[in-house]
């Protein structure tokens, strides 16, 4: 989780692998991606059968995990989006169907309307900058995932990339949350 409180040396090495994982992310082949990711998540780490799953809307050179949120949507699953609020907050989860209306959020996102439905998610799709074989992730430096994971134990979560984002090993401290496992457009690794 990125702060004041990290430590100086852990601080500027995420920015070093920041800057490196968003040069590997931009140059990544992502022609037939989001349809690839798809086809693993459903066939190796679906979401338990009726869960609230969390996602997010891509933005710039994220994978594309549209076609993941429409296939899950059309088996039943109930999604959210992200409401990003002030920094220092874990993430608001509100309800999404493809075809809602979307109003523009910080950093360039889109994200539900204020008055969609608060939801709590039994599956976390969480976006990434770099991951490693040790389930260890590297965002943006908001902590925003950090905290919305820390706050929902036990809930399974996915990390989703292009297999380009792999990093020997990711720059973590402490109050930096693990993922369950990654999806690529290459296939899953769990951890």
């Amino acid at each position: 989780m990125s702060g004041g409180g990290e430590d100086p040396r852990l601080r500027a090495a995420k920015v070093v692998a920041r800057e490196e994982a968003q040069a590997r992310r931009a140059s990544a082949q992502a022609a037939g991606t989001g349809p690839a990711l798809c086809a693993h998540v459903l066939r190796e780490a679906p979401p338990p059968a009726g869960a609230v799953v969390a996602g997010f809307w891509p933005m710039g050179h994220e994978i594309d995990i549209r076609p993941l949120l429409r296939a899950l949507e059309g088996r039943g699953h109930r999604l959210c989006l992200p409401r990003t609020p002030k920094r220092g907050l874990p993430l608001d989860f509100r309800a999404f169907a493809f075809g809602d209306a979307m109003d523009k959020g910080p950093f360039g996102t889109l994200q539900p309307s204020a008055e969609a439905a608060p939801l709590t998610p039994g599956f976390v799709i969480v976006p990434l900058l770099a991951f490693d074989r040790a389930g260890r992730r590297l965002g943006y430096g908001g902590g925003y995932y950090d905290r919305t994971l820390a706050a929902l134990p036990g809930v399974p979560t996915l990390g989703v990339a292009f297999a380009c984002q792999q990093m020997d090993e990711v720059p973590a401290g402490p109050l930096d949350a693990p993922l369950d496992a990654v999806a690529t457009e290459a296939g899953v690794m769990r951890f």
